[in-house]
């Protein structure tokens, strides 16, 4: 059967034979036994329900190995035989281009080269899942390849509830992921739920069908880097940044250290983690042995050399040894996946990787008490630097809310804030997004790397121009975008699709978006998908990163994430989605996002206008309202433009007032 006729095929009415379990490829860990005796039955029967009743009892006892082995039922059988990943989107099956463009995103989520745990359909951060088992794969796609132009599909945390009419003007898909009411939030509640088989955390890109490998934070974790240097006043040339986690968005790190200039540390315990990132160039040297390290490391310094290494093995070792050493840390954080601690997010010092598996799955509470002990070494390591003047900067996956609650020594001298800042509040917040600058992504849906050099070109451009009148304010972030994208064919960021990513305001990605649409037409280059990272001016509410520099009292709110969705819906995006859980940790974050298809038509024009105008100005004003200087003037400078944009803005309060 070929590779349309698969597509169009669903879920097989004849039973595929069973696949066996390959070890060469990276898969979850065994999630830990949370459900009853009934609830194991229960999650049973919903697995069932996708398929006909003649295949039950063939499958019920192969989903219940799965679910006592993995603690999940993934229905490893229905893989589909055809490789995954994002082909050219004429070679998938269907009427509407729209649906195509969907279908090469979800399966450019899944390809090996870019997912995770590619079998169990997760694409990054230890549990980001696209789907939670193949069934709802197969009837995804199906659905996509059936649909019309007058058609919404719907999806409910991975499952396809079904086609819907519509009209052309609606989202052609609308996905939710773990939307929860708000008192089962608690990381229990996902083991539970995502067990039966009812929902499922969706990360930020992986669940909204919209991740383009570690591309997709390398250019952010850049302008980090670049900033953190900037503000410890310090050359990234002979400086050294230490963090970890080589996985699905922590991968991106070295490569971002190498293209700011540094020397980069950063440790890794999943050895299959560490040897993807290095055969993909994404980490130059590999060392297993922290003495070996430390003298590499002082040698690289000395010659002032721009080098990324991973050290195999826990990041603590890495801390405390350079602290033995007096090796001098300038920027150090820390990017494993503690928004997930107890399921593989972050892994014990003194532990095997192996053995951490197997105790995570079979004495979840000891498992716990072995993560909060090495959190608070961790922590004692990491101020042991910081007295020694050393910058660091939690990197937004709770390593300083999962250490609190360790009672590690991370409190600041008040016992309310942390002692250490996260970098939105230092560096993305009042630098980039209050003034309305974010992660703009594209694909090319061609897939020929021709058309995304001339994307490039075209983005360079537009930036070019642009920054010719842009005030004073804006201009390093416009040049640093502008060095960036110049950069970007020769650093060699594609993996998966043919992706590009740049931080723009709206007049920036409303322009570019414009010139693509325009070079479209003329049939210069093949249809474009564009789309962005959550982690951004508007699309998310997260108290400890993307919202952690509002100080009016409302950074626990998600009234800015719910009704960014809601206007993309209405104002022309393709897809949207809104999640529970991404970046921090289920319970901790409401985010959302779209995607968007170019075709070069006056639709797709009037479409980009309206969303990417509101998808970023609804942020800003959010920011104003807090009485962020640098939202203030971003939205006045946007109402100075916009005529139609009237926003609230916020009084300042003389501070004498209350000495």
């Amino acid at each position: 059967m070929n590779f349309k006729a698969e597509i169009l095929q669903g879920i097989p009415s004849t039973l595929p034979p069973v696949k066996e379990y390959d070890v060469t490829v990276n898969h979850a860990p065994k999630r830990k036994k949370i459900l009853s005796s009934e609830e194991e039955l229960l999650a049973l029967r919903n697995a069932l329900r996708y398929f006909e009743p003649k295949h039950h009892a063939t499958l019920l006892p192969e989903f219940k190995n799965e679910l006592e082995k993995y603690g999940r039922i993934y229905m490893y059988r229905f893989r589909p035989d055809y490789k995954i990943y994002a082909r050219p989107i004429d070679e998938y099956p269907g009427e509407c281009a729209q649906a195509k463009a969907i279908m090469l995103m979800i399966q450019n989520n899944l390809d090996h080269a870019v997912a995770q745990h590619p079998h169990e359909l997760i694409t990054y951060g230890g549990n980001g899942a696209v789907f939670s088992n193949w069934a709802q794969y197969r009837l995804v796609m199906q659905y996509l390849a059936q649909m019309t132009n007058e058609q919404t599909l719907v999806v409910y945390s991975g499952h396809p509830l079904g086609l819907f009419p519509s009209h052309k003007n609606a989202p052609r898909v609308v996905v939710t992921n773990g939307m929860m009411i708000p008192n089962y939030s608690q990381p229990d509640d996902w083991e539970k739920f995502n067990a039966l088989g009812v929902t499922q955390y969706g990360q930020m890109t992986a669940g909204s069908y919209m991740y383009i490998g570690p591309q997709g934070i390398v250019h952010g974790t850049t302008i980090t880097v670049l900033n953190g240097f900037r503000k410890i006043k310090k050359s990234p040339k002979g400086g050294l940044f230490v963090t970890s986690g080589l996985g699905g968005m922590s991968g991106a790190q070295p490569k971002a250290g190498n293209i700011a200039g540094c020397v980069t540390v950063c440790g890794e315990v999943n050895k299959k983690a560490t040897e993807t990132r290095h055969s993909q160039g994404w980490v130059d040297e590999v060392i297993s042995d922290v003495n070996e390290l430390g003298k590499r490391v002082q040698k690289a310094l000395d010659a002032k050399e721009t080098v990324s290494i991973a050290y195999d093995g826990n990041i603590v070792e890495v801390w405390e040894h350079f602290d033995k050493e007096n090796i001098h840390i300038d920027l150090g954080s820390d990017q494993t996946s503690l928004h997930n601690p107890w399921a593989g997010g972050y892994y014990p010092v003194g532990m095997s990787y192996d053995d951490a598996n197997e105790m995570m799955a079979n004495n979840p509470k000891k498992f716990k008490e072995k993560v909060q002990e090495s959190l608070r070494r961790h922590t004692n390591a990491i101020n042991k630097h910081t007295a020694k003047g050393t910058y660091f900067f939690d990197y937004g996956n709770a390593f300083l809310l999962e250490a609190s609650r360790a009672d590690a020594a991370i409190m600041a001298d008040n016992n309310i804030d942390f002692k250490y800042p996260s970098y939105v509040q230092d560096i993305m917040g009042p630098m980039c997004f209050d003034y309305g600058f974010g992660p703009f992504r594209w694909v090319c849906a061609t897939g020929k790397p021709e058309d995304l050099a001339k994307t490039d070109a075209i983005a360079c451009e537009v930036l070019e121009e642009m920054i010719k009148v842009s005030p004073p304010e804006i201009q390093q972030q416009m040049l640093d975008n502008i060095q960036w994208i110049k950069g970007a064919q020769e650093n060699k960021l594609v993996v998966g699709s043919q992706a590009r990513i740049l931080y723009a305001d709206a007049e920036g990605r409303m322009k570019i978006a414009s010139a693509f649409n325009k070079h479209i037409s003329e049939g210069k280059i093949g249809t474009v998908i564009l789309g962005r990272d959550h982690h951004d001016v508007s699309g998310t509410d997260s108290p400890y990163r993307e919202t952690s520099n509002i100080y009016d009292g409302s950074r626990f709110t998600a009234d800015m994430a719910i009704h960014n969705v809601i206007g993309d819906s209405f104002r022309g995006a393709t897809w949207v989605s809104i999640h529970n859980g991404g970046g921090v940790g289920w319970g901790e974050v409401i985010n959302g996002g779209f995607g968007m298809v170019l075709d070069g038509t006056k639709d797709a024009q009037r479409r980009l206008e309206s969303m990417l105008f509101w998808d970023v100005n609804n942020g800003i004003a959010r920011r104003s309202w807090a009485r962020n200087e640098e939202a203030v003037f971003a939205i006045k400078r946007e109402m100075e433009r916009t005529p139609n944009l009237k926003v609230t803005l916020p009084n300042f309060v003389d501070d004498s007032l209350f000495s």
